[in-house]
């Protein structure tokens, strides 16, 4: 199974940052660590990252401003809140600026590898919809890819790969003009 592979860890306790390294490392993945949130804002926005575990109470910045701010810069890097301080505004505003999980301390091991073993089946679940899609594409029914990618999107909506899909759906429709638009669309994702 394919795993996501570098990751940031937000947090400004010591124990935590050190925790989630050490059971992220045993997982196979690369990680890398931020203690406030300015630090993990200027390393989302300098780095690549496949995962980023943040955490709510940040010394500078919050996990929250982190998270609105490179949602506005367009970057769709998966995010992971993680909090001793659950309440339901955190969660419904930290959902709504696209985090992917809610993790409250304190977690074991056991845990986090429940919500990675989650996004890895998530992952492998949208490849094979987008295997049977692009099944669909090569065989030229265009009108069922299209009824599969608008249910895909709904749920997946800073998926590139879709948004090259329907390009290709609505150029195979005769529709240049929607084709055009998916494609600037998916743009803005990359």
């Amino acid at each position: 199974m394919r795993r996501l592979k570098r990751v940031l860890v937000v947090d400004d306790t010591k124990n935590i940052r050190l925790l989630l390294t050490k059971c992220l490392e045993l997982e196979g993945y690369e990680v890398e660590t931020a203690s406030n949130g300015q630090e993990g804002y200027e390393k989302i926005c300098g780095g690549a990252y496949h995962l980023v575990f943040l955490d709510i109470k940040l010394p500078e910045l919050s996990g929250t401003e982190v998270l609105r701010r490179i949602r506005a810069r367009g970057i769709p890097t998966p995010v992971i809140i993680i909090t001793a301080y659950p309440t339901v505004k955190n969660a419904i505003e930290c959902t709504q600026l696209g985090s992917i999980a809610y993790l409250q301390k304190p977690f074991t091991a056991d845990r986090l590898r429940a919500v990675l073993n989650q996004l890895a089946a998530e992952a492998q679940e949208r490849r094979a919809g987008s295997e049977e899609i692009q099944q669909l594409l090569d065989a030229h029914r265009y009108r069922e890819a299209l009824d599969r990618l608008k249910g895909e999107l709904s749920r997946h909506p800073d998926s590139t790969l879709l948004y090259r899909m329907l390009a290709e759906t609505y150029e195979g429709l005769g529709d240049s003009t929607s084709a055009d638009q998916f494609r600037k669309a998916g743009r803005a994702f990359e």
